[in-house]
């Protein structure tokens, strides 16, 4: 899966690590202060470190991506972090639902039905990834690569 997104996913060649997005786009880098991280450290506060995994495959128009199951933790940071930062609402504000998702190939229909296709041989062949998400991670991208900025712990579990 990893080569997948290397290959089909433009933020993986920038350096964005594979991440299920929670607020973006964000502040400006030169914006962020410590009130900022004060703020979003306040928003996370009252969540636990939680498991999850990447079942499912599943499509939006030019995005192929995995599905976090549960996802309500995952919507309920995104909403957590919205309400913070009401200038800054999910995805641009340009979709009304919040879909929780870890992006592995970007393109056309027919890159995408071949990466699909791709992406369920490996899941039949190694299983679900699995996880547990025990921080949010602040990146950006000023200098056209993206880097950690800050890393946000959440609750034991």
């Amino acid at each position: 899966m990893g080569q997948l997104r290397r290959r089909l996913d433009p933020a993986a060649q920038q350096g964005v690590p594979p991440h299920i997005t929670l607020l973006f786009p964000f502040a400006a880098p030169d914006t962020i202060d410590p009130g900022t991280i004060a703020a979003i450290k306040a928003a996370i506060s009252p969540f636990r470190s939680f498991s999850f995994q990447l079942p499912n495959a599943a499509r939006f128009p030019e995005t192929l991506y995995l599905q976090p199951l549960p996802s309500a933790p995952f919507v309920a940071l995104t909403q957590a972090l919205a309400a913070a930062f009401p200038g800054f609402p999910p995805y641009g504000g340009e979709f009304s639902d919040i879909i929780p998702h870890l992006t592995v190939a970007q393109g056309t229909s027919l890159e995408l039905d071949s990466a699909h296709t791709e992406l369920l041989s490996a899941l039949a062949a190694h299983g679900s990834p699995r996880s547990t998400c025990r921080a949010v991670d602040l990146i950006e991208n000023s200098s056209g690569r993206w880097r950690p900025v800050q890393q946000i712990q959440l609750g034991p579990p």
